[in-house]
């Protein structure tokens, strides 16, 4: 029984509190409740209660507020916010502010009673910060209600204000700088600049000189001096995307600067200390980039002291439908079109595909979609449409005229020979990555559906630092 452990719960629903109060008195628990939220601070500071549990929308005082003021007041005791508003902000500002974890409306008692237990048994003392709280700051715009969104908040609310390297991982398309956005946003240096480097977008060649700056005369065609990424994030967050695309050479001297704080431009003989955090992100499996020796251990470690995973759209399908809306509304104004409508039909085919593309398939899609309509509502036969003349196909046709212009564009200027060599490379390791992740790791389909030896795919694979995944075998599997 639970007898030794007595609980606040704040909450003005009068038939919600009475259950809530039946269902934990139940389990042993002594159980006051309060209907406001300065009713309940002022009963927190009158008795010590191991946990409170507090309602998001409350008269007198919100449960942001109370979980503000009582996690200064009282440090040690662990807070739950429920709420049948799980935002964004809200997930994350609750987590920030000191919020044990929180409940999304509907939740079942058995749920509410396993995090309970989690926060009891957990709890312990902790001394109040010296510095005030922050104030809330606009997130980036990230939908998504489900679960494993849910998760990916709350690690947000508990990294952003501390000091540490965080690495992104996810597949291509799930939206990994939006994370990376939210996280500076939530953290102290917000006020400070945000850079974004796509690593797998600059040429090997070229990206040092994009990462560190360069002197005039430093190399053919650098004209004049250029100030790099480093010191345009000084003092606030850098993000590289692609981590995993980074050359060897360019890893090492990362891994000094991280190592140092202090770079040097490229033909500059000054060392310039810079103070920025990193946010690095990448689809690509580091592990096994690591035992293929094409990325360094000791920079994964510099790099990874968080990790944050990014699910895929196929593993949060109950994020679709709101994810559809959101684009259909923000396309919508940008083509000129009133409100548009998706009839469930549509959204019964957008929730049948596997969308290996992610979220950004899913823009593109609904984008289309509504080209095709004119702004009329979209139906399950215009989504349909899109879907048969492969929108997906068109997703990376920026990006890769993108990185075929840059990288002729450092051959033109006699930066490099080896372009033809260099853009290979980059539609190889996409080629061969969506093969596998198509074929769920199994390296026998993939080497079928490409027309080579499993032999040859593992070669490749390896040398793009990709996960081999099982192979089953000739009997199994047989080309």
């Amino acid at each position: 029984m639970n007898a030794s452990h007595r609980l606040l719960v704040i909450e003005d629903d009068t038939s919600l509190s009475s259950a809530l109060a039946s269902v934990l008195s139940a389990e042993g628990y002594l159980v006051d409740l309060a209907r406001r939220g300065d009713e309940g601070c002022r009963m927190a500071a009158r008795t010590r209660y191991d946990a409170i549990l507090t309602d998001l929308r409350l008269p007198g005082l919100g449960g942001l507020d109370v979980i503000r003021k009582l996690h200064a007041e009282i440090p040690g005791t662990p807070i739950l916010l429920m709420t049948a508003h799980g935002t964004t902000e809200t997930a994350i500002e609750a987590m920030k502010e000191g919020a044990y974890d929180y409940l999304l409306k509907p939740f079942e008692m058995e749920e509410l009673l396993a995090v309970m237990a989690r926060a009891l048994s957990s709890s312990k003392p902790r001394p109040p910060s010296a510095d005030p709280a922050p104030p809330p700051i606009q997130p980036a715009s990230i939908v998504g209600r489900s679960r494993s969104m849910q998760s990916v908040y709350k690690e947000i609310g508990r990294v952003a204000a501390k000091p540490v390297t965080v690495l992104i991982r996810g597949e291509t398309g799930t939206g990994k700088e939006l994370i990376a956005r939210a996280v500076y946003a939530h953290s102290e240096r917000s006020r400070a600049p945000f850079v974004a480097v796509n690593c797998a977008a600059i040429p090997e060649t070229l990206l040092e000189s994009e990462l560190f700056g360069h002197e005039r005369g430093a190399f053919t065609g650098a004209i004049e001096r250029r100030i790099g990424r480093f010191e345009q994030a000084h003092q606030g967050t850098l993000f590289l995307d692609e981590i995993g695309e980074m050359g060897a050479s360019t890893q090492a001297k990362l891994l000094r600067v991280l190592q140092e704080k202090t770079l040097q431009r490229l033909g500059g003989r000054d060392t310039i200390p810079v103070d920025v955090r990193i946010i690095a992100a990448t689809h690509v499996d580091l592990d096994a980039a690591i035992a293929a020796r094409t990325f360094r251990e000791d920079l994964y470690y510099r790099l990874n002291q968080v990790s944050l995973f990014l699910p895929p759209l196929r593993e949060r399908t109950e994020d679709i439908p709101l994810l559809a809306t959101h684009f259909a509304l923000k396309h919508a104004e940008a083509l000129g079109f009133k409100l548009p409508t998706l009839d469930p039909d549509a959204l019964k085919v957008l929730n049948d595909h596997s969308w290996p593309g992610n979220v950004r398939e899913l823009e593109n899609v609904i984008r289309q979609a509504l080209l095709i309509t004119n702004g009329y509502p979209i139906s399950g036969l215009d989504i349909r449409e899109v879907l048969r003349k492969g929108v997906r196909a068109s997703l990376h046709n920026d990006s890769l005229a993108s990185m075929v212009g840059e990288i002729l564009a450092g051959a033109e200027q006699g930066d490099f020979q080896n372009g033809f060599d260099q853009i290979m490379r980059r539609v190889e390791h996409e080629i061969f990555s969506q093969a596998m992740a198509r074929a769920d790791g199994n390296q026998a389909k993939a080497a079928r559906w490409l027309g080579i030896s499993r032999v040859t795919l593992r070669e490749k694979l390896r040398s793009h630092g990709l996960k081999a995944g099982p192979d089953p075998g000739v009997t199994a599997d047989p080309d």
